[in-house]
């Protein structure tokens, strides 16, 4: 069987492998002593971020032959045909424009200018809510907005909205429901009041199983409590480019807002699923969040490759991924209003660069996609960071963290970034044997103790991570990491010769659930499939026989 190899796309492999096996026995430290500029030169600014990656197995040498493979792929170009809207997701033969969401200055394309249209009629949903034009079937004002989506419709916005915290406008409570578990809906709207709420049902097709589900337990909600069928339209908006499926569920034609099909799920926030994070912020606030996510774009598209932070983010990436040796990637903010954070990039690298063929098709014998993990600092020190500190496999980190916060309580926030700063330090520099014995006797242990117990305390160091700083979490600031994140994703694709759009891979869970759901309601449940999935299916039916009796 034909496959693709690196060194089908690349002449320097075994120059960059060489590379890694120096790297084997020179350290991090050893690179600080040896350079004392060495945290000014690996370092990037732009759109109100520094990158800081001198805490990585790089030197002038490996970034030469990173480079030297940056422009082997073609990588400039490929940005261009992203920017300029070529038909680069190839698989589904359309473009993928998200950057279009996010334009700086008047809109010039078709695309953009359908954009400008949208966030006009978004901003006026938004000003007729919070300023209490919009009544409920009793006539009441809104006071809670909740988004039913999931994936790109409900991760994005979520991770925002929480993330943006310090900038909500109290107009309205704005809430999530994603999961097909009837629990989290059932959770929510024990806690609402039907006559005061507004849902936003966000599904490009409105046929996606949870969603379409969760917004029928709503509107049976409604109408159990007093809403009447031709007064639905009062309480729920859609985001969709199935206008006539929306307005079948019972929403107003003029209330559709829509997705288009050069957007793709997870690079969606900045549209109008997006209203749930415009909702909580108000509109000026969302769309400095998509000019944040411009600048950045702008600097994608013109900063030379070594000085440009998502094309350095990928390669990085790709020399850590296919020569060092690692799959997975931690992603830990020392914010807690970007805890959401992680959840969201996971969909967006893994759904993305989760391949296993290139762009025409042929299975690959390197690592793609990395298992993206993480949580907010200072929680996770207390959890995971002993494999990190300790454990056999080197993890490399994204460390975000700001120099300013929200509040005034500034001693926490002190102690917050001396910890995120101290962990990618200890990580670094580690601590040997000899070390933790020699502390260990001035404590006063004895040689028997030192013995028994000091090779316990040994950190081998030599960890690789990055950090990444601003000044303020903002919405510009917040839109410009997240943009950062996004191109580091094609990055990686064009690195790797994959489409980073499409997610083919999502579709066949989905379809078999559809057939187990089937089995189970008809209690027909096929003779041909395995015997652990009948027994499965068997079982749950057994068990909810007399629910509906």
């Amino acid at each position: 069987m034909q496959k693709h190899t690196l060194n089908t796309l690349y002449d320097n492999v075994e120059t960059l492998k060489s590379h890694a096996q120096k790297w084997q026995s020179h350290t991090l430290s050893d690179a600080f002593a040896q350079d004392r500029n060495r945290a000014a030169r690996y370092c990037i600014s732009a759109a109100g971020l520094e990158m800081d990656y001198s805490k990585n197995p790089v030197d002038d040498d490996v970034l030469e032959q990173l480079l030297h493979a940056a422009k082997q792929a073609d990588l400039p170009k490929a940005i261009t045909r992203l920017l300029r809207g070529d038909h680069v997701n190839n698989t589904e033969d359309r473009p993928a424009l998200h950057c279009a969401l996010r334009f700086l200055g008047e809109p010039k394309t078709q695309e953009q200018k359908d954009v400008a249209q949208t966030l006009e009629k978004m901003s006026a949903l938004i000003t007729k809510v919070h300023s209490g034009d919009w009544k409920g079937f009793k006539g009441d004002t809104i006071k809670d907005v909740v988004n039913i989506g999931i994936g790109g419709s409900d991760l994005g916005p979520r991770m925002v909205t929480k993330a943006l915290t310090p900038y909500h406008t109290g107009h309205t409570n704005v809430h999530f429901i994603a999961n097909i578990d009837g629990a989290e809906i059932d959770d929510l709207t024990k806690k609402l009041n039907p006559a005061t709420t507004l849902f936003l049902v966000a599904s490009k097709s409105f046929s996606t199983l949870e969603t379409l589900e969760n917004a029928l337990t709503a509107r049976k909600w409604m109408l159990d409590n007093g809403c009447a069928q031709n007064q639905l339209a009062q309480h729920f908006v859609a985001i969709s480019s199935k206008v006539d499926k929306a307005v079948e569920f019972g929403i107003d034609a003029d209330n559709v807002f829509p997705l288009w099909d050069w957007v793709g799920g997870r690079y969606s926030l900045w549209s109008a699923i997006g209203m749930p994070i415009a909702f909580a912020i108000g509109m000026s606030n969302f769309n400095q969040l998509r000019e944040g996510a411009g600048t950045m774009d702008e600097h994608f598209a013109t900063a030379p490759l070594e000085k440009n932070i998502p094309i350095m983010m990928g390669l990085l990436m790709f020399w850590h991924s296919n020569f060092l040796g690692t799959d997975t990637q931690a992603v830990l903010p020392y914010a807690h209003h970007m805890q959401l954070l992680p959840a969201y990039l996971q969909q967006l690298e893994m759904e993305s660069n989760g391949k296993s063929v290139t762009r025409d098709g042929i299975k690959v014998d390197y690592q793609t996609g990395s298992i993206v993990w993480g949580t907010e600092g200072t929680n996770g020190q207390h959890s995971f960071h002993q494999l990190l500190h300790q454990g056999t496999t080197p993890v490399p980190i994204d460390f975000i963290a700001t120099l300013k916060a929200h509040h005034n309580i500034d001693h926490q926030h002190r102690y917050l970034f001396a910890n995120c700063v101290a962990q990618s330090q200890a990580l670094m520099t580690g601590r040997d044997e000899a070390t933790s014995a020699a502390e260990m006797r001035s404590e006063g242990a004895s040689e028997e103790q030192i013995a028994a117990i000091a090779p316990h305390k040994v950190h081998p160091g030599n960890r690789p991570s990055t950090t990444f700083l601003m000044e303020k979490l903002t919405p510009a600031t917040l839109g410009a990491l997240i943009a950062a994140y996004e191109h580091k994703v094609f990055t990686l694709g064009t690195l790797w010769n994959i489409n980073s759009f499409d997610q083919w891979g999502v579709e066949l869970g989905k379809l078999l659930g559809t057939h187990v759901a089937n089995a189970i309601e008809t209690t027909d449940v096929p003779s041909d499939w395995d015997c652990s999935t009948q027994n499965l299916v068997k079982k749950f039916t057994e068990a909810n026989k007399n629910i509906d009796s």
